[in-house]
């Protein structure tokens, strides 16, 4: 009979699995500690073993320590990982969860009364207060005005002090308001909160630090709670959230922070990578580990996130963490282009078919892109092809009927579970009274989706079986309790489409990135900014990145069959890419086009060029609109010409520059397709729902006459 682990085995046990540089991190026990973890080098192994280290040696409470991430699946994660190390009492929260927490204990003393409610959408608060303003704002303008509120206070922006930073920043307010009117509405939703008695989620944030900055007894208690702190992906930090950490620390710096400047995608949402660059300097002495080792993607894929990157200006270049391929050589990842995007969806719906038919399980395969209104043709390209799916962001794991049904089955059971079956057999035998199976169902549909969520249900009872031997059923149920309230849904057996941003901290063996091309990636309202078009390049950088081993990256021409083939490959692709005669032919003024299909490529490619005349584009105007100044226009002039005199117009009604209507790629693109309905113009990159409603008959009115139609 072997003797019980030692404190000092089990701590010298959690490094034995690590590699130099995680051992680096989860030895240093004592802050500072800065660790800028690239994509796929284990960074959330390296925190959570660096806190059990700390538990097992000794140096920790494990009640004392608070670990921050930023999203409840995240925190899930890391409280998983943390109680299969043994240190299950450590607090794994998101910042919302951990200040609500402490509010809801502290309130009733620090402030009397009962608690604001939590509202959890701003959308009717935020049109009521535009009525109260006498504004006309449409669901649209009021999703945008929710963003701009939120931006601001998490930027720690008073309506006061709004109408200043906007113009310092170069931030135009949506919705057509001009500063002032954005600062009056921000007011209006305050009042209108306080009317209502309720808070939103930044309330949450901006309440915890009012009292811990104004009630040193309530400060003083918390610091006695919490000594050592963990923030993971601190370069999603915001001001708010770092005025809280700061309040938390009480001045003290036993707090380390890991993250990535290069897969920084939320600065819309008050995010910045400043906060992760210049901890060194914030906290002398701190000791910075980086950690490079890509143990996820293929060298093929990495050297293609790195050649990425390389891009990038000088700046952002040195602020990042060069990967260092772990893996074994893969397959090249490919670059297809389809004549419109149609043809894109169908081809890819059908490598995907073919790659699960080679034996990659479908939950092993992802479709990302850039937003969220591209699904539709690859949804319906799918369901074609045979192909399940899940579409990431939909209805919640937990939300789901055959879910709640199969827990209520489980809870049921768990009574009555002796232990004398493997975990799995006996959470099988339940589910298939709730209608699983062993095999799927072979058609798609509501049917495959129910047997998905059944399997997964499965799947996790394995993985518990396999973390914790001698499970019984009520493990099971404790861990769905757990997942459920964290929203840390277990993997579903289907294709994943999901956005870009919706991808980051995922990874799949098999991903396409679809719809790369100008004015889908980089955005077309982001295309003259040049911050804007960085954070574009990043959120490639992170759709490559959540590849293991088959990338495939592909673009249409056109958005419709038989549309205008005028879109050309992104410009983050060039240089990376191969450009086959074909294309070169016709950017010299060949005919190009083809039947529907796609072109594959791979290798090196070319600088961003005329699609006219083949030669480099030398100046913003000309990368805008796609050619040189000298070569003719590929649109009726007349047309383009009405489409500046009425959008002239319009800004000057609406007292807003003219690129804040349209910019002159999306004048371009509209005089080049001519769309004769919404639907057709809907397509056209830079024409997003907002415009359209705000614009559309109008653009269509002015099309109809200049062409006669």
């Amino acid at each position: 009979m072997s003797a019980p682990a030692t404190h000092a085995t089990l701590a010298d046990a959690v490094l034995a699995s690590l590699d130099p540089e995680q051992r680096a991190v989860a030895s240093a026990l004592r802050g500072p500690v800065c660790v800028l973890a690239g994509a796929g080098t284990g960074k959330t192994r390296a925190i959570t073993h660096r806190i059990a280290h700390g538990v097992h040696a000794g140096v920790y409470d494990p009640r004392s320590v608070l670990a921050l991430t930023f999203t409840s699946r995240a925190a899930g994660e890391m409280r998983s990982r943390l109680r299969d190390l043994g240190v299950p009492a450590v607090q794994a929260r998101t910042f919302h969860a951990a200040a609500l927490r402490q509010l809801q204990y502290f309130w009733p003393t620090a402030v009397g009364g009962p608690l604001p409610v939590l509202v959890e959408h701003k959308a009717r608060l935020v049109a009521e207060a535009a009525s109260r303003l006498r504004l006309s704002v449409d669901r649209t303008a009021v999703r945008d005005l929710s963003a701009e509120v939120e931006w601001a206070k998490v930027a720690l922006l008073t309506p006061e002090a709004y109408p200043a930073a906007v113009a310092r920043a170069g931030r135009t307010p949506p919705a057509g308001l001009d500063p002032g009117a954005m600062s009056r509405v921000m007011q209006s939703y305050e009042d209108v909160k306080t009317d209502r008695g309720a808070m939103d989620f930044e309330d949450v944030l901006l309440l915890t630090c009012g009292i811990l900055a104004e009630r040193g007894d309530v400060a003083e208690s918390v610091r006695r709670q919490y000594r050592h702190f963990t923030v993971d992906e601190y370069q999603d930090v915001s001001p708010l959230q770092q005025r809280l950490l700061d309040l938390w620390l009480g001045g003290r710096d036993d707090v380390c922070v890991v993250g990535d400047a290069s897969q920084t995608i939320y600065s819309f949402a008050g995010a910045t990578p400043a906060h992760l660059l210049e901890f060194p300097r914030r906290h002398p002495g701190a000791s910075v580990i980086r950690l490079v080792r890509d143990y996820r993607s293929t060298p093929q894929v990495v050297a293609l996130a790195n050649r990425l990157l390389d891009r990038a200006p000088a700046a952002a270049v040195r602020a990042r963490v060069e990967l260092v391929a772990q893996r074994p050589p893969g397959p090249d990842p490919t670059f297809t282009e389809y004549d419109d995007d149609v043809a894109e969806a169908a081809g890819v719906a059908a490598a995907v078919r073919r790659r699960i038919d080679a034996g990659t399980p479908p939950a092993e395969v992802a479709v990302l892109f850039r937003t969220n209104g591209q699904s539709e043709p690859l949804e319906a390209a799918l369901t074609d092809a045979g192909v399940g799916y899940q579409l990431r962001g939909g209805e919640k794991f937990f939300f789901r009927a055959e879910v709640r049904q199969a827990v209520l089955l489980l809870r049921g059971a768990a009574r009555s579970d002796d232990g004398s079956r493997p975990l799995g057999e006996a959470v099988r035998d339940v589910l298939a009274s709730a209608g699983w199976t062993a095999e799927p169902p072979t058609a798609a549909g509501a049917a495959r989706e129910r047997w998905a969520s059944l399997q997964a249900l499965a799947a996790l009872a394995d993985d518990v079986a396999a973390a914790r031997p001698g499970a019984r059923v009520a493990d099971l149920v404790t861990e769905v309790d757990e997942r459920s309230a964290a929203q840390h849904a277990p993997t579903v057996q289907g294709v994943t489409l999901a956005s870009f941003h919706a991808a980051k901290g995922l990874e799949w063996d098999a991903v396409w990135l679809v719809g790369v091309s100008e004015g889908l990636l980089p955005i077309s309202f982001s295309a003259d900014d040049p911050e804007k078009v960085e954070e574009e390049r990043r959120l490639l950088y992170v759709g490559i990145t959540r590849a293991r081993e088959h990338l495939a990256v592909s673009w249409g021409r056109a958005r419709t069959p038989g549309g205008r083939a005028s879109r050309t490959p992104s410009r983050f692709l060039d240089g990376l890419r191969p450009v086959d005669p074909a294309e070169r032919e016709r950017r010299r003024g060949g005919s190009g086009g083809g039947g529907g299909g796609g072109r594959s490529r791979k290798g090196p490619g070319l600088a961003r060029t005329c699609r006219s005349c083949g030669l480099a584009l030398n100046t913003p105007a000309e990368r805008k609109v796609g050619r040189c100044e000298s070569c003719p226009p590929t649109y009726d002039e007349a047309v383009f010409d009405a489409l500046r005199t009425w959008r002239s117009a319009t800004a000057a009604e609406a007292k807003v520059p003219a690129y804040v209507v349209f910019t002159d790629a999306t004048l371009v693109a509209i005089a080049e397709t001519t769309p004769s309905d919404t639907g057709s113009l809907a397509r056209i990159p830079g024409v997003g729902p907002a415009k359209l409603e705000r614009y559309g008959e109008a653009v269509l009115g002015v099309l109809a006459g200049a062409t006669g139609a």
